[in-house]
């Protein structure tokens, strides 16, 4: 299974295609976004070509490829324009042997995981900063900003594929 994982899109249909289209390329099965879909948030500068109604337009469409959990930022009016589900704190994804817990990282994050089994992989966005490490006994993979990276990462997403997570840049 191919994934294609994503954050904090914060309304900017710029990188929001972009995304789409490196979604599109990487041949990926499903798209896991680990929420902050449309609003960019009060702490956060307007992002470029900041327009929610063309993220909800270009989202839409792959309804049926699109596992979504809720950021701190999406609410329960995000979910009346929205045609997936977006407003569960957290999502399981299995693929084989490889359990991942997918959270936005507001709640649950490396600091304050949920409970976790040895070898399972939590998937958190919130700081838009990437990472992927191991910490006790589970691995910690953020993809990292599509619309406001941080610390001077890049806009990015991960792919994963057979159990690896790597990261892009969009």
């Amino acid at each position: 299974m191919r994934l294609f994982i994503a954050s904090d899109i914060h309304g900017s249909a710029l990188w929001c295609r972009k995304m789409l289209d490196a979604f599109e390329q990487s041949g990926a099965q499903r798209l896991i976004l680990l929420g902050d879909i449309l609003y960019h948030g009060p702490r956060n500068d307007l992002p470029d070509e900041y327009d929610p109604k063309a993220v909800i337009a270009l989202l839409n469409p792959l309804k049926d490829k699109i596992i979504a959990v809720r950021g701190n930022c999406d609410t329960e009016v995000d979910q009346m324009v929205l045609d997936f589900p977006i407003l569960a704190d957290y999502a399981w994804i299995l693929d084989g042997d490889v359990r991942m817990l997918a959270t936005h990282g507001h709640k649950f994050s490396p600091q304050t995981p949920p409970p976790l089994s040895e070898g399972d992989v939590l998937l958190y966005g919130h700081t838009h900063i990437p990472e992927n490490a191991v910490y006790s006994h589970f691995r910690a993979v953020n993809p990292g900003s599509v619309a406001i990276p941080k610390n001077g990462s890049a806009h990015s997403a991960v792919i994963y594929e057979n159990g690896e997570f790597n990261h892009i840049e969009i």
